[in-house]
């Protein structure tokens, strides 16, 4: 009877040595968050770089596709620029082919498609770029989206181009889908808001439609310079 008793006692000894405290528990609990948190955060730099890398990759190809439908069906097509306006969270690119007067229905293999950039990055000019020679040249570094530089005007400003058959770019379109106005060069840039170092750029030569890449660095010395890809 003596022996039954302290082997249940012993029993139960063991029961209630087994297992995890609450107090053990909660601090598994405790690190496994701080290590969460740390890891997040240590991600969150690359993750938002990403977003901007997606953004100028987005531009660069909504353009060249722009030109490379405009070369290879003989017709126009217009790219346009435009930041988030409520409630859409995206700036957005429009490829579409431009429909001159003299055309009644487009007969191409592509029609409109909308390009969205991720809802953290924009097309924004950030203001020390005013003191930063512009890629290639164009404008003053103040307008987020500026093209419109031609021959007959400097004014920039467009939030438009267009790509035309032989592969300019041109500030309007006329003819059947030839265009027939001045050849139009300028800029867009892209970034994060409050984030200098994520600015990129990509700008247009209007006579042979090329598309070059740009990134923003410190400069040494001082100051930031403009970058080519």
């Amino acid at each position: 009877m003596l022996m039954r008793s302290l082997e249940t006692n012993a029993g139960h000894r063991r029961h209630g040595a087994s297992g995890f405290s609450l107090i053990e528990i909660m601090m598994v609990l405790a690190i496994s968050i701080i290590v969460s948190v740390i890891s997040v955060m240590s991600l969150m730099p690359m993750l938002n770089q990403q977003h901007v890398t997606n953004a100028y990759n987005t531009t660069l190809a909504a353009m060249r596709q722009a030109r490379d439908n405009a070369v290879a069906q003989r017709t126009s097509y217009s790219v346009t620029f435009a930041n988030a306006v409520s409630p859409s969270p995206y700036a957005t690119i429009t490829v579409a082919p431009a429909l001159s007067s003299g055309m009644s229905a487009f007969q191409g293999d592509q029609n409109t498609v909308i390009y969205q950039l991720p809802t953290d990055v924009s097309f924004i000019a950030q203001s020390a770029l005013a003191s930063t020679p512009p890629p290639d040249g164009y404008g003053l570094g103040t307008n987020a989206i500026d093209f419109g530089y031609t021959a007959n005007s400097s004014s920039g400003g467009q939030a438009f181009v267009y790509f035309c058959p032989d592969g300019s770019a041109q500030n309007a379109v006329d003819g059947s889908g030839n265009c027939t106005s001045s050849w139009d060069g300028g800029v867009v840039y892209i970034a994060r808001a409050g984030d200098l170092l994520s600015s990129r750029a990509v700008d247009l030569w209007g006579a042979t439609g090329r598309v070059h890449g740009w990134r923003l660095y410190n400069k040494s010395g001082g100051g930031y310079q403009w970058l080519r890809q």
